[in-house]
């Protein structure tokens, strides 16, 4: 079974992160959510990064808001990939937080979704999981025609009401 790991930097990032689990769920991924902060619990964050491919893990998302940088801190502990949610904050509207997820140095790469965006770093998750899991990849393309059936019915919908 695929295993991806969900880390943020504190509690009050989960709001924004429970429809990344839930997509991840509904695709029968398992996930691990963990609370643990790049500057408070640096070996903590060192610590799981280190031997996250020996616990199974094959895909860690990431998230902070601020300047916290939780994403790149993980990257450099381990050659998984990482994929990084900037958590919008009072500050700068998370501007902040996305640019220290995305701004990172060569051959260290995090995949940086929007701002906020913790449904897409599931479903990039689950995307780079199908390499793997030729099942996922039939999930993800049946997704894909429920949602491009959900527009066609949307402008059904629009067309009717316009006359």
């Amino acid at each position: 079974m695929p295993k991806v790991a969900l880390i943020m930097g504190s509690k009050s990032d989960w709001p924004s992160l429970k429809g990344c689990v839930d997509v991840l769920s509904r695709f029968g991924v398992e996930t691990e959510v963990h609370v643990a902060s790049a500057h408070r619990t640096p070996e903590k964050v060192a610590s799981f990064a280190d031997h996250a491919r020996e616990n199974g893990f094959e895909v860690i998302i990431a998230a902070a808001g601020k300047a916290a940088h939780l994403a790149g801190v993980i990257a450099g502990h381990t050659t998984l990939p990482v994929i990084g949610i900037p958590i919008k904050s009072s500050f700068m509207d998370g501007l902040d937080s996305l640019l220290s997820t995305v701004q990172m140095p060569t051959g260290i790469p995090v995949a940086t979704v929007a701002v906020g965006g913790g449904d897409n770093a599931a479903y990039l998750a689950v995307q780079i999981l199908s390499v793997k899991y030729p099942a996922l990849a039939e999930a993800l393309a049946a997704h894909r025609v429920q949602m491009a059936e959900a527009i066609e019915a949307d402008d059904r919908q629009i067309a009717q009401e316009i006359g």
